[in-house]
């Protein structure tokens, strides 16, 4: 029985190998890993964002959110390629809800939650050149989106990215 738990080990370790060693083979990788951030530029929170399927978690109203590893792009960007960006919003955040863990906590947060709206846009990928810091995704009125995969992050000047972190909905969105 031992010899056999041997043979499983070895067997094991000699595929984890071949795993490591195929992942160091050389030529250019198709995609490259990112770290993933929102910029939350409304007064809604984003109770969580997703960028092809890859979580960048929340972003706090007027505010910055994600952070998280990683979201992978193309390592050669060419013109067209698109993503979709999904996202969740929770137009009252403040919400005074019941003490938590009680019968009226949960009936108010279940009326609460029935107010959260889910949303998505298909997005055109920025040029990059050789280097790709982070996706940084901003939430803008009107569930826009506008992304950036520049090494400059907001609200650094050089940022490509200029809209002001609170903006306001308009009365009446663009079609």
């Amino acid at each position: 029985m031992s010899n056999e738990k041997g043979k499983v080990g070895r067997q094991w370790a000699v595929g984890s190998l071949l795993l490591l060693l195929a992942g160091c083979s050389p030529g250019t990788p198709k995609f490259l890993a990112g770290d993933l951030n929102g910029v939350n530029h409304t007064s809604a929170a984003i109770n969580y964002f997703m960028v092809n399927g890859y979580g960048g978690g929340n972003a706090s109203p007027n505010g910055y959110g994600g952070g998280v590893c990683c979201v992978m792009l193309p390592s050669q960007w060419s013109p067209g390629l698109k993503f979709k960006v999904e996202w969740e919003t929770d137009p009252n955040s403040n919400a005074r809800l019941p003490p938590l863990g009680t019968d009226e906590y949960r009936a108010a947060y279940a009326e609460h939650k029935t107010k959260y709206q889910q949303h998505t846009a298909i997005v055109e990928l920025p040029p990059y050149e050789d280097e790709l810091c982070a996706l940084e995704v901003h939430f803008l009125p009107c569930h826009q989106v506008k992304v950036s995969t520049s090494c400059w992050r907001y609200p650094s000047p050089n940022s490509p990215i200029k809209e002001p972190l609170n903006m306001q909905e308009p009365a009446v969105c663009p079609k």
